[in-house]
């Protein structure tokens, strides 16, 4: 049976060293023998494992209460990854799991090769996204903008340039992690990866942090833009501006930048859809034998001949004449925006008061005009009719 290793010893430390003074002894001994520090020493790097080893059992408080009493896996005499009790000569390492599982989960290769912290690529991570709200005229949202817009958000540092550490210095690889930016935990054969406890899961570690962003990389900022809105834009849009959020941390790319578009209503044009609809009233007269009005476009008046008998509700459109339509990917560069239509909608203007010559033209007309416009709601004759007949 193996002889339990001293892992007090393989650190330096008394057995009444505090958390702390562990993980001092195990940064500058990690230091000391990483293998990006003494590349092709054998030596160097089973040192390091070791080193690595002992930090994983001393630096959690659970599994170093199991290793100074001799419970759990320790119970037998072996260290973590150790022969199992009961299993007789199978040797199993417990890291192995968690190396296979984190390369099913995109972690790279196994923590404890020489240069694996070099090999494994980090993940790449995207800015984060953001959401701004404009507020333009009717006039605008018709004919496009462009309009200044200032964004509070978090921008790369100026000094460090995102890396955070100070000038002059460089993030160096965690010496737990190896710079894969996940560790492994396990009980027996099961292991779990998780994001790095030392580093956060950056695969770094920043011993001098820049004194501007304190090694966060970034700094909070307004950032000044000028957005151009496009031409016939609708009240509520949500426009995506690519790559104009957040930068990404280590270099990674920017997110994208949302706008919520406002637009004031007007006081003659109304949205319903891709077309604009007017309100036109009309007298009573115009509405019996016609005429001719005005009715206002988006680039001045244009004229609409009332056909006699018009009913109120009656629309007439000026097709194109609209706003103009979003344009498509497939859309061709410089071809004009396809437009919208303007629906003219015809209201009979009814005055609610007649003075007496008024009076007296409506019951003239009434006169001339006596024909009952409900006959119709009844087939088998009106009421009045059937009244009539019965007398």
């Amino acid at each position: 049976m193996a002889s339990r290793p001293d892992y007090y010893k393989t650190l330096g430390v008394d057995k009444k060293a505090t958390p702390d003074d562990i993980k001092k002894a195990y940064r500058k001994l990690a230091r000391k023998y990483h293998p990006d520090r003494n590349p092709d020493d054998k030596d160097a790097e089973a040192r390091f494992k070791e080193i690595s080893q002992a930090h994983d059992v001393l630096g959690d408080p659970e599994k170093r209460k199991q290793y100074d009493t001799g419970a759990g896996p320790f119970a037998t005499g072996a260290g973590p990854g150790g022969g199992f009790g009961g299993f007789g000569n199978f040797d199993f390492d417990a890291s192995s799991m968690g190396d296979i599982l984190s390369n099913l989960f995109g972690g790279g290769g196994g923590a404890g090769g020489a240069g694996s912290g070099r090999a494994q690529r980090q993940r790449v991570e995207r800015g984060a996204d953001l959401e701004a709200e404009v507020s333009i005229s009717f006039d605008q949202a018709v004919a496009g903008a462009q309009v200044p817009l200032q964004v509070p958000m978090r921008t790369t540092c100026p000094t460090c340039h995102g890396t955070g550490a100070k000038p002059g210095t460089t993030p160096t690889v965690c010496p737990r992690c190896e710079g894969r930016g996940i560790e492994t935990q396990g009980q027996g054969m099961f292991s779990i990866s998780q994001p790095c406890s030392l580093c956060g899961g950056s695969g770094t570690i920043i011993e001098d942090p820049c004194p501007t962003c304190h090694g966060a990389g970034a700094v909070r900022t307004v950032k000044r833009l000028r957005v151009n809105i496009p031409a016939g834009v609708r009240d509520g849009s949500r426009i995506r501006l690519q790559g104009k959020g957040e930068p990404g941390p280590s270099g990674g790319p920017p997110g994208d930048l949302y706008l919520i578009v406002h637009v004031s209503p007007s006081a003659v044009f109304t949205r319903k859809g891709d077309n604009f609809e007017v309100e036109v009233p009309l007298s009573i007269p115009e509405a019996l034998r016609g005429a001719e009005v005005q009715v206002p476009t988006l680039e001045g008046t244009k004229t609409l001949r009332v056909a006699p008998g018009t009913k109120h509700g009656t629309v007439q459109r000026l097709r194109g004449e609209g706003p103009p339509k979003p344009r498509g990917a497939s859309a061709k560069a410089g071809s004009p925006a396809p437009r919208g239509d303007i629906r003219y909608r015809f209201v009979i203007d009814v005055p609610k008061e007649l003075d007496e010559e008024q009076q007296l033209a409506v019951d003239a007309l009434s006169k001339v005009m006596n024909g009952n416009p409900r006959a119709r709601l009844f087939p088998q004759g009106s009421p009045a009719a059937a009244e009539a007949g019965e007398g």
